[in-house]
């Protein structure tokens, strides 16, 4: 029960469901006190514990009843779900039909007998039962006046018992051993659906098979067409099996590490066609920042003594320390404006970062957004009446027109906003300082330099390109604070990282 348990709240995991340690020790004192027997306490207790918004309410309840959902062993490939009421067939009905994978059934035992984690994905009604049935038809069983030798292989006897039980437990069983749950990518269901049959004795069924399909005599020759029926019977419902885990599990898992691939890969290298990719992974990655960075400050009544004001405050009573003051973290946040070279080669950087700042909003209030490719101009209030992509949409077509024109650029900004920077203030400046043999005006950049907290330049070449052709990185780099290589997904992170941990 612990493993089906443990297997579960992977996959709600999977499922974007934050699921904490403590709260998965919760789950499991719930599991402990409900008990497996009513589907409904349980799945209330579960989502009780492990569900904490709407939106995570309903991926778990789609994730519940796709996990704890049994297959049953039929030659219509029909499944049954767990029943919520009780009846005298209940515990005959809860050993009987086995959840497919790690999913346990509600009652004692049933542990032994699970796999890898997951449902049968089909629907309950007609279509789907009228679907499945065509697929794997019955098997025709022979006529009691015909006679059929005894089969030698285990398999074999199983199949010809037509043991339900038995073969749902086995395969459950062997998707357990062989970890079903770990899979990763489509092409890998043929090979789970092969090590799931050898591990039931596939090998000495078809040696069987092949055995009685030489010899002479009809009780052998019917034996082999019956076993070789429902081989290929067994063989469709792990096939069916391997392919609920893979959508239980692997469909989440194969777009995480998908994903992790576009975090680190080149900007300039990401294909349109993943833009709702970035646009999770940009968002997941800003959810995780506002969590570590959205502290609020408080005061406290306890904790260390802050002398010197403790001193200032009593002064009025002759220094005797009648009032106390205690220390308390003030959290400054900051004021970030960026500064974004939107022309051709850059436009593509410039609008995954300005996605990130302004998907930080709750640690990053006061973001104030600059674009240009000459010409600069304040965009800020695009952002404000249009939604993230349309205001980023409007910002390349309105201001990435041209080549890129750093001097003239910095020139404007100065015009604009020089005296809004104070020492609170963080000007972020996205180029790859192609100047296209301008002048830099590297004097305008020492004044913001002057005034502000932190300058810091983000460059999406790669630094052995740095300096390079018509590029003035070098002249700019002495007057910026830090200069970063930008060039993925990851590498924004860190940088946003370091700016929210340098001043909470």
């Amino acid at each position: 029960m612990e493993r089906t348990l443990a297997n579960f709240v992977r996959a709600l995991r999977m499922a974007d469901v934050r699921v904490s340690t403590a709260e998965t020790l919760d789950a499991f004192r719930a599991a402990e006190m409900i008990g497996w027997t009513d589907r409904q306490r349980f799945k209330d207790a579960l989502g009780a514990v492990l569900s904490k918004s709407a939106d995570e309410h309903a991926a778990f309840d789609a994730c519940f009843d796709q996990f704890f959902h049994f297959d049953d062993f039929e030659s219509g490939g029909v499944t049954q779900p767990l029943t919520d009421e009780h009846n005298d067939d209940a515990p005959e009905a809860a050993h009987g039909t086995q959840p497919s994978g790690d999913a346990a059934a509600p009652g004692e035992g049933e542990s032994e007998s699970q796999g890898g984690g997951g449902g049968n994905n089909r629907d309950d009604n007609g279509d789907a039962t009228e679907a499945a049935a065509s697929a794997n038809p019955p098997v025709p069983t022979s006529s009691r006046s015909e006679a059929v030798s005894d089969p030698a292989s285990p398999l074999g006897r199983m199949l010809m018992a037509d043991d339900r039980t038995a073969l749902s437990m086995a395969i459950s069983r062997a998707a357990r051993d062989n970890q079903l749950e770990n899979i990763k990518v489509f092409t890998q269901q043929g090979l789970y659906t092969r090590r799931i049959m050898d591990d039931m004795g596939r090998a000495e069924l078809v040696d069987e098979i092949t055995t009685l399909e030489s010899s002479s005599t009809a009780p052998d020759q019917r034996l082999a067409g019956e076993l070789r029926q429902r081989h290929d019977r067994l063989r469709a419902q792990i096939r069916d099996h391997v392919e609920s885990q893979f959508l239980l599990h692997a469909d989440a898992q194969g777009e995480r590490l998908r994903e992790d691939m576009l975090r680190t890969a080149r900007l300039a290298n990401v294909s349109r066609r993943n833009d709702p990719l970035m646009r999770r992974a940009i968002e997941r990655m800003a959810r995780q920042l506002v969590a570590a960075h959205s502290r609020k400050r408080r005061v406290t009544k306890r904790g260390r003594l802050d002398v010197p004001r403790m001193i200032r405050k009593n002064m009025r009573h002759d220094a005797h320390m009648v009032e106390l003051a205690w220390q308390s973290k003030r959290i400054d946040k900051p004021k970030v404006f960026a500064i974004c070279d939107v022309s051709g080669s850059v436009a593509l950087y410039a609008r995954f970062m300005l996605m990130f700042l302004y998907s930080l909003k709750d640690v990053l209030p006061q973001v104030r957004a600059f674009a240009f490719c000459s010409d600069l101009a304040e965009v800020t209030d695009l952002f404000k009446q249009h939604d993230l992509d349309e205001a980023i949409r409007r910002t390349l077509a309105e201001h990435g027109q041209g080549s890129s024109d750093y001097g003239h650029a910095l020139a404007d900004f100065e015009r604009l906003a020089l005296s809004d920077i104070d020492r609170r203030t963080t000007v972020l400046i996205l180029g790859d300082a192609r100047n296209n043999e301008g002048n830099p005006r590297t004097d305008l950049l020492r004044k913001i330099f002057e005034r502000s907290r932190r300058v810091i330049w983000l460059n999406p070449e790669p630094r052995v390109s740095w300096d390079t052709g018509d590029s003035v990185m070098g002249r700019y780099r002495a007057h910026c604070h830090q200069t970063k290589e930008c060039g993925s997904l990851v590498q924004l992170e860190r940088i946003v990282s370091d700016l929210l941990r340098a001043v909470t």
